[in-house]
């Protein structure tokens, strides 16, 4: 194996990798469909969050295969215990063993399972697999994203349909505050899947509150790259990760070119 902490990803081992995380997720996709709608023992972790047994189990899954083959890479995981050594590793598994928990536990079909690999502060690899609705997003870095296997883009154009737009309410409104009542795109309870939408232009836009972590955005966030959209925080600045702090702010994503407008919109009228 080659040393990554000494070499940048070369491309036999993204090749490797690659193949990797897509088995791998898809087969904790699957431990997750299978205790989907059962009997779940579940906990509330820190203030508000819910956790399950069925997260636990998928992570469990998630390390042992992963971490076995790529013993020298970094660890960071939603429901996993913060290792400080992943701060010195210039390759680390981003992970949120199921995303959106509370609609899974709901029996609501939108939650995923999102995997990427990070070289220093930036997505090489991702993964967010659905299977509850049967979609697998997958990204290399600069080789485009699919749907099922089959390349997506994010829609062109500059124009803002509200309709077409998800995120939290009173955060959207502020790009057209003389509009009045908007209508936007009914919620989706998994942040990834929000983010992933706009990767192939079911969505125009999505925005993600200030409450977000490393773990929920850093697969999303190379799939909308890779689908000729931009994902940033508000004033344009790309989003990094595998840092000592993982909590972000207010980010957005669009194509390109809209996305270039809201930052505009936002850099001229900041949140206070």
């Amino acid at each position: 194996m080659a040393d990554a902490d000494a070499h940048s990803l070369d491309e036999t081992i993204l090749a490797r990798d690659a193949a990797l995380l897509k088995a791998t997720v898809r087969e904790a996709g699957a431990l997750a469909q299978s205790m989907f709608r059962t009997e779940l023992r579940k906990w509330t972790k820190g203030a508000s969050s819910p956790v399950s047994e069925a997260d636990i189990a998928v992570n469990d899954l998630l390390e042992a295969r992963l971490r076995a083959a790529t013993p020298d890479y970094g660890w960071l995981s939603e429901e996993s215990a913060d290792d400080a050594a992943r701060l010195s590793r210039r390759l680390t598994w981003i992970v949120d063993p199921i995303d959106g928990t509370r609609n899974y536990l709901g029996g609501h079909d939108e939650w995923c399972v999102s995997v990427a690999l990070v070289e220093d502060a930036s997505p090489v690899l991702a993964a967010v697999f659905a299977p509850a609705s049967d979609e697998f997003f997958f990204a290399v870095r600069g080789q485009g994203t699919t749907l099922n296997d089959k390349p997506v883009r994010a829609t062109s154009g500059s124009e803002l349909d509200f309709a077409r737009v998800a995120g939290p309410k009173p955060l959207v409104e502020r790009l057209k505050p003389s509009l009045g009542e908007i209508k936007l795109h009914r919620r989706i309870g998994s942040l990834a899947l929000r983010l992933c939408r706009v990767a192939h232009g079911a969505l125009d836009a999505a925005f993600a509150g200030g409450s977000s972590h490393d773990w929920d955005l850093a697969a999303a966030d190379l799939i909308v790259q890779e689908a000729d959209g931009r994902m940033s925080d508000l004033s344009g600045e790309p989003i990094l990760y595998n840092r000592r702090e993982v909590a972000h702010g207010v980010l957005v994503a669009a194509g390109r070119d809209r996305h270039a407008g809201i930052v505009a919109h936002f850099r001229n009228r900041p949140l206070a």
